[in-house]
């Protein structure tokens, strides 16, 4: 029996991950809610095989801690991180083992974005829904759009530099663009182009999840 536990629910509901990944005949999934300091000390106690971590709190309690991870690789389990915390966690473990996947965890590892507060999100503690939009899901969507000629480069740092010095659980497009000296046209356009946009926290998750699901296969 395969064991997988995967910490998540916020950029990636449950229910879409066992779309992806459910528990069959030589395979046990446990979806957790986001991780937080302690709980991979716990996770140790159910023996699994692999860990995947996409959502971990940042502010509301303590950050798992390196010594927690690299803790559990040495117990010999694979640790796979994406999206949010785990892509911050595994950019800086990467080297000793830990597995980083997608877009988010590649802005870390390549030092284009360095600060925990890129993926940080307010969440609804009881549904797990997202409050406020993370820095690095509107630093894609305004690289896309600057390649799709939607915004200048100049007009992408401005929108950038207003949503870093907003304070992350009230980070949020309609904000930004009230903020910015984008014209009314311009502002449309962008909007129009934000609602076709994927979410890349939820696509890095999703790739995770096939990534393990690959890998037992």
């Amino acid at each position: 029996m395969i064991k997988i536990i995967i910490y998540t629910g916020l950029s990636l509901p449950f229910d879409e991950a066992k779309e992806i990944l459910d528990s069959t005949e030589g395979i046990k999934v446990i979806y957790k809610r986001p991780l937080q300091r302690g709980d991979l000390s716990l996770a140790l106690k159910e023996h699994p095989d692999i860990i995947g971590i996409i959502d971990g709190v940042f502010h509301q309690n303590s950050a798992v801690g390196h010594k927690e991870i690299l803790n559990v690789l040495n117990n010999g389990i694979k640790v796979y991180g994406a999206s949010s915390m785990g892509a911050l966690r595994a950019s800086e473990l990467d080297t000793l083992g830990m597995v980083g996947i997608g877009y988010c965890y590649e802005q870390y590892a390549n030092g284009i974005v360095d600060s925990d507060d890129e993926v940080a999100v307010m969440l609804d503690s009881q549904t797990l829904e997202p409050l406020s939009i993370p820095l690095i899901s509107m630093r894609y969507v305004f690289d896309n759009a600057t390649d799709e000629n939607i915004i200048t480069d100049g007009e992408k740092e401005e929108l950038l530099e207003i949503a870093k010095k907003t304070y992350y659980p009230k980070r949020n497009y309609g904000q930004t663009l009230a903020e910015s000296s984008l014209s009314e046209e311009k502002k449309d356009d962008l909007i129009n182009f934000i609602r076709k946009s994927p979410d890349i926290k939820k696509e890095d998750a999703k790739d995770l999840i096939n990534h393990i699901k690959n890998e037992i296969q």
